[in-house]
């Protein structure tokens, strides 16, 4: 058993590696670094939130061999959006504009492919209708909610939890 969890704290933490050092030019990127500053899901930032979605996507995609380099890329861009919410009329428009936004900027700091452009532009399925059209920008969509859900749910039982600085 020891064995095991050695493995799996070996392969966790080169997978965090090479998540870093493939994104190294995003996490760097001055415009990325901005959403700091910016609110998302009560407590948590945006760049936090980007970086859990785009660490957790990588991971998930290469477990199971998709392009895990794209759904990396696309989920850590999903939100790069630099507005402020206010109101809840605010924040319903937002859930189907944000993608265009952060599509809009994405482009604007560094180039996408189809795949990359399609996962960023849909990862709000379900709330908006059209479903991705790769299995990495699925990946991307559920693992977005996954951690949306975390930081709420965290915010409200675990005051901190959802804030503490990320570990990339």
């Amino acid at each position: 058993m020891e064995n095991i969890l050695k493995s799996i704290k070996s392969y966790n933490q080169e997978v965090r590696d090479e998540f870093r050092e493939s994104m190294s030019e995003l996490l760097r990127h001055e415009k990325f670094k901005r959403l700091s500053d910016f609110k998302q899901h009560f407590k948590c930032t945006r760049l936090k939130h980007s970086m859990d979605v785009g660490y957790f996507s990588f991971y998930i995609a290469k477990l199971f061999g998709l392009d895990y380099i794209s759904a990396g890329k696309a989920a850590l861009l999903h939100d790069l959006c630099f507005h402020r919410r206010s109101g809840l009329k605010h924040s319903i428009k937002m859930l189907r504009q944000h993608p265009k936004d952060a599509l809009k900027n994405a482009l604007e700091i560094c180039e996408l492919s189809e795949k990359e452009c399609d996962i960023i532009a849909k990862h709000m399925w379900l709330v908006t209708l059209r479903p991705p059209k790769y299995i990495e920008g699925f990946v991307v969509t559920f693992v977005d909610k996954y951690c949306a859900s975390k930081e709420f749910i965290s915010s409200i039982f675990m005051r901190d939890f959802a804030c503490k600085a990320s570990r990339f």
